[in-house]
């Protein structure tokens, strides 16, 4: 039995140390939110925050979690969402960032962890920052103005 915080919640899973986070997320606990890309860490699809840094759910091993805070797609955005996430949503929504939408969720975790770390993020720190979050619908310049826009929306 593996203990974890996802989204602020305690949770017991019975998987082996060895499955990867995004699947304990998806098929143990039930939050689809954050999805299977690549499943080698170079898309961004599954991307989390752990103890508020991005990371590939796909290549985190539920074992190797230990005592820290996962955060999904479902928690940046829902009830308890941060200042970031709240602002990286309204700004989605807005700019209509979506097209397909598959890889959003990973691109929201990136944008919302940039805009926590740096609150006046640059082109050039927009991309650093999402760079390996791929969108096969190619709205980056949609992803980078809505990060702009984020941005604004946290320093009114």
């Amino acid at each position: 039995m593996i203990k974890l915080n996802i989204n602020g919640e305690e949770r017991s899973v019975d998987v082996d140390a060895d499955t990867p986070l995004l699947w304990v997320i998806r098929d143990e606990i039930g939050l689809t939110g954050t999805k299977f890309g690549c499943g080698q860490a170079l898309c961004g699809a599954c991307t989390v925050h752990m103890d508020g840094q991005p990371v590939r759910s796909c290549q985190t091993m539920a074992g190797d979690v230990g005592d820290a805070q996962i955060v999904t797609i479902e928690g940046l955005v829902g009830a308890n969402a941060t200042p970031e996430g709240k602002a990286v949503q309204a700004a989605w929504r807005a700019l209509d960032v979506v097209q397909c939408g598959y890889c959003q969720s990973g691109q929201m975790m990136s944008a919302a962890a940039l805009l926590t770390e740096n609150k006046k993020p640059t082109d050039e720190d927009i991309n650093a920052a999402l760079n390996g979050n791929v969108c096969r619908c190619a709205t980056y310049q949609r992803i980078r103005a809505a990060v702009h826009d984020a941005a604004r929306r946290l320093e009114a």
